[in-house]
């Protein structure tokens, strides 16, 4: 006699959703996971959403492993205001709760974040900076002796001065790489060393250095190569006043192991790059000189760069 499907002990349980099984196996996640997936998917991501899930989430959110490391940059279409980026990011430091080791900070930094940045943990080691044209010498200057374990500092396309990389040399005896860059252009032709003596002499433990654009000339970079004896790599494109022939290029070949030069290609360079250097040796139509299309901005930058600490009122921690 053929058994009735409603008595058969074997029976499954009526199957859940697709929908209701994909939520059920998120939330049974071991709590390990999760902070493994917040880590991947960044800190916008986890303050914004995933911290709203559930309990377990939130509850997750606030562990301070997964705050040592803090990256806001490449925020691609995102709309918020440069107010709602720094609240986000204080409340990112606050989850930290002092252990903070990396942040990745990319046009929104200010002297007073900074400065919540450095009065919230002693041990950042890895401090990037992008496009923060905001940020001051004198900003700089005030976080650098906060920072004792910094190993590795990158201030990429900003208008900061030699001043501040004296100050962090002094102050960071542990900083092993340094990426100081600029937009790379040749004219109009401009010749500064200061940038190259300033890391010479303050900072002689380098091992990685970067220069992307930098104005410097050979002079500066023997001045790098006498007093950054470690140094293994170091990144020369679109330094056009530098040329690497005869005994300064024997010697950086035998000194640096990783050796970019001047007119090396960009293709791996993260930001814009010239692309039409030309000749270098070509000049200007005549009557023409350098002074004569110097822009304002290019002049003040160069004879009177500094600037003056702008005080910024902090605002309400990002919350719900």
């Amino acid at each position: 006699m053929e058994a009735s499907s409603s008595s058969c002990p074997n029976q499954l349980p009526p199957l859940l959703s697709s929908a209701e099984a994909e939520q059920r196996n998120w939330l049974d996640l071991p709590r390990d996971v999760v902070s493994a997936i917040f880590v991947k998917v960044g800190t916008i991501e986890v303050l914004r959403n995933a911290r709203r899930v559930c309990s377990l989430w939130r509850n997750v959110s606030k562990d301070p492993l997964i705050w040592r490391t803090i990256d806001m940059h490449q925020l691609g279409d995102l709309t918020d205001s440069d107010d709602i980026l720094d609240a986000m990011c204080r409340r990112a430091i606050d989850h930290s709760s002092g252990q903070l080791t990396d942040i990745t900070i990319e046009e929104f930094a200010t002297d007073s974040l900074l400065k919540y940045i450095a009065d919230s943990t002693s041990q950042l080691r890895r401090l990037r900076l992008i496009r923060c044209y905001s940020l001051t010498d004198e900003g700089l200057c005030v976080i650098a002796e906060k920072l004792p374990q910094l190993e590795e500092l990158d201030i990429s396309i900003s208008n900061l001065s030699k001043v501040p990389l004296e100050t962090i040399g002094r102050s960071c005896p542990h900083l092993r790489t340094l990426k100081f860059n600029i937009e790379g252009y040749k004219r109009p032709h401009i010749e500064c060393n200061e940038d190259a003596f300033a890391i010479a002499e303050t900072m002689p433990a380098l091992c990685h250095l970067q220069l992307f654009g930098n104005k410097l000339t050979n002079d500066g970079l023997l001045a790098i190569l006498d007093g950054c004896p470690n140094l293994k790599s170091l990144d020369l494109r679109q330094c056009f006043n530098v040329s690497l022939i005869g005994n300064l290029g024997r010697r950086c070949a035998e000194q640096i192991k990783d050796l970019r030069h001047p007119y090396d290609p960009t293709d791996d360079y993260p930001f814009e790059a010239e692309d039409n250097y030309g000749s270098f040796d070509e000049d200007y139509p005549s009557g023409i000189s350098d002074i004569d299309i110097l822009s304002d901005y290019a002049y003040d930058f160069y004879e009177f760069s500094g600037g003056s600490l702008t005080d910024s009122s902090d605002i309400e921690h990002y919350d719900d």
